[in-house]
């Protein structure tokens, strides 16, 4: 089959996080399938940043596919490259496989697969879903009330990373046709784990943004007590807004943790996989994730997890490698003290294990080629 990826942001664009990632990831793996593949995307990476990529013709990975970037002129995806060439790329395609719900691409890929008449699978990466301090709502409902009652007629699919990712959209939009596959991760064949000389080693990586509940973590390690609970180490791994950065590192100071917390900013590629290795545990208290390709990277590596009920890994209690508790600071504080008294090694073995046999990339790809085939 001939698969067309149409995304706003591609590799090595980390600044857009998980989704971008997994999008990458998704495509290395489809041409081992007997996929054909190409990307349309842009060389966005970030507001006032591009990546240095050709943006004259395909680019060819080692992996077997082409990335055709179209250079962006406005906000984070506005290319009208992309749509000059929207047409030429769908009609080439058995089916098209669109990334992100509210960006530049959308609309128009949802109008050129209706009037070429080509089935499109949606990966909406947690868009769909809401929470308390969702932002934009007026503008997200307007754009919801043009592709839904405007294209959502096309063979559409819409892929969700877990149930309850699945659930709350449907609340929303209840005609929509859907299908579940979680997202895979890379399990390293190899880790090099050291142990901890200064006590509890704790991560937390990912975008830097309200969402994410990184204050509650913050508030959360001010309860631990100090001498009461032995010695601790808090690495925060992301980026995100200059103003929201500085707001976490005053909070940081204020709580007077400076000394304990260490801000490393984005951290990418091997430094990532070292970081993991460092790390005793891994708290991600987001408000809402879709999936949090955070926790199953962490489980790879061999890391257990507390993460908050914001996330869908309620699986991490019942595979033994880790817990899943509110996220406000109290319930975190109380978390971290009683999995500190717990077999973290052993944890983390069963949770390698389990993202092996049920999120490696081969068998997460196997079950998106089979949407492809329903599809196509």
């Amino acid at each position: 089959m001939r698969i067309l990826q149409i995304t706003p942001s591609f590799y090595p664009a980390f600044t857009y996080g998980g989704p971008t990632i997994l999008s990458y990831e998704l495509c290395r793996k489809l041409p081992t399938l007997g996929c054909e593949v190409r990307v349309l995307t842009t060389d966005a990476n970030g507001l006032g940043r591009t990546l240095q990529v050709d943006t004259a013709k395909d680019v060819q990975f080692d992996a077997g596919f082409s990335v055709r970037y179209c250079h962006r002129m406005l906000r984070h995806a506005v290319a009208p490259a992309l749509i000059q060439l929207l047409p030429g790329y769908i009609d080439w395609a058995d089916v098209v496989h669109l990334h992100y719900v509210y960006s530049f691409p959308t609309l128009p890929t949802h109008v050129q697969c209706r009037l070429l008449r080509k089935p499109l699978l949606w990966s909406a990466h947690g868009a769909m879903s809401r929470w308390a301090n969702s932002s934009r709502r007026t503008a997200k409902a307007f754009w919801d009330f043009l592709w839904y009652h405007g294209t959502a007629k096309n063979r559409l699919l819409v892929h969700f990373a877990s149930e309850q990712e699945e659930k709350d959209a449907r609340a929303r939009f209840p005609k929509l046709h859907t299908a579940v596959v979680p997202n895979g991760v890379d399990v390293p064949v190899e880790l090099d784990r050291t142990q901890s000389r200064a006590g509890l080693r704790m991560l937390f990586l990912g975008r830097l943004h309200p969402i994410k509940g990184l204050e509650n973590l913050l508030e959360a390690c001010s309860l631990l007590g100090g001498q009461h609970f032995g010695d601790w180490h808090l690495a925060v791994a992301g980026s995100g807004k200059p103003s929201y950065v500085a707001g976490i590192r005053q909070q940081i100071a204020s709580l007077e943790m400076v000394d304990r917390v260490e801000m490393l900013g984005e951290v990418t590629g091997p430094a990532k996989k070292r970081l993991f290795e460092n790390s005793d545990l891994v708290i991600v208290p987001s408000y809402s994730e879709n999936f949090g390709i955070v926790v199953a990277e962490a489980l790879a590596h061999a890391v257990p997890v507390i993460a908050s009920r914001g996330t869908p890994w309620s699986g991490l209690e019942q595979n033994g490698c880790g817990l899943w508790v509110e996220n406000g600071a109290q319930h975190l504080a109380e978390a971290i003290r009683e999995i500190a008294g717990m077999p973290l090694e052993e944890m983390g073995v069963r949770g390698r294990d389990w993202m092996q046999r049920e999120f490696n990339w081969t068998l997460v790809g196997q079950k998106i080629v089979a949407l492809y085939g329903s599809l196509a």
